[in-house]
């Protein structure tokens, strides 16, 4: 690796937002780690990456350990981070809100909050210790980190909770000249959001079919705010689809 080259790491970058952040992070020449549960999809990004330097490490986000072992790998490869991109979530059923198991609760709270907690631990130990020193942190929001939709009680309950990590993480990072900022995504066009082209549940009870944006458009917005030196920080920024009904949601 030339002694200049950033490294990057992507949770979730398998698929959807996180395949799309990993690309455009790669196009802007980073090293880029990519991590996720299924290697399949892993090794596809890396194949649409072509020719930028990458590492596939399978990685349940809900497992400290396996965790553990993909900033070891990270650091014993490339000795080094730069940015940490905290995108990997999941959401429950959309069942109501009595009606979810504490299973289904801890198993979002396990991987959107506690995940993201141990991902961002880890990325300090390495950041703070570095030279140069520092680095920058960029968790993925949502448009649920502000305004709830019908029967997601756990997802927005994180999301709510990734927002006052995000914080948290920026105030606690100034003193390692680390950065940390936020990503607040709208109805991009991924897997998880294809349900809207059917309709989904409005807060007035009506079902909806909802606009979806290019996905490529999050990943832009990540590779922009990795772009920037770390005396500058893009601390909240908000990307949705133009016509998604969330200003005035409910």
């Amino acid at each position: 690796m030339a002694a200049s080259q950033k490294v990057a790491l992507v949770t979730g970058a398998g698929t959807g937002v996180g395949r799309s952040a990993a690309l455009a992070l790669a196009k802007d020449g980073f090293a880029v780690v990519l991590a996720g549960r299924r290697r399949e999809p892993l090794e596809e990004t890396a194949a649409l990456a072509a020719g930028a330097r990458t590492l596939v490490v399978p990685t349940d986000i809900a497992d400290p350990a396996s965790i553990d072992a993909l900033f070891a790998r990270t650091k014993e490869v490339f000795g080094r981070l730069d940015v940490l991109f905290n995108n990997a979530g999941m959401g429950a059923p959309a069942v109501p809100l009595e009606d979810l198991s504490v299973g289904q609760w801890k198993a979002v709270v396990d991987v959107n909050l506690t995940g993201m907690f141990l991902c961002t631990q880890h990325a300090f130990r390495i950041m703070k210790a570095q030279d140069p020193r520092g680095g920058r942190i960029i968790n993925n929001g949502s448009i649920s980190a502000h305004a709830p939709r019908p029967n997601s009680a756990p997802y927005t309950a994180t999301k709510h909770a990734v927002t006052g990590l995000t914080k948290s993480t920026s105030l606690d990072g100034r003193k390692y000249d680390i950065a940390c900022g936020q990503v607040d995504i709208g109805n991009a066009a991924t897997e998880m959001t294809e349900r809207m082209t059917r309709g989904v549940l409005q807060a007035n009870g009506e079902t909806m079919v909802e606009p979806r944006m290019d996905v490529a458009h999050v990943g832009s917005s990540v590779a922009y705010m990795a772009s920037l030196p770390l005396d500058a920080n893009v601390q909240f920024l908000t990307v949705m689809a133009t016509k998604m009904p969330f200003v005035g949601r409910g």
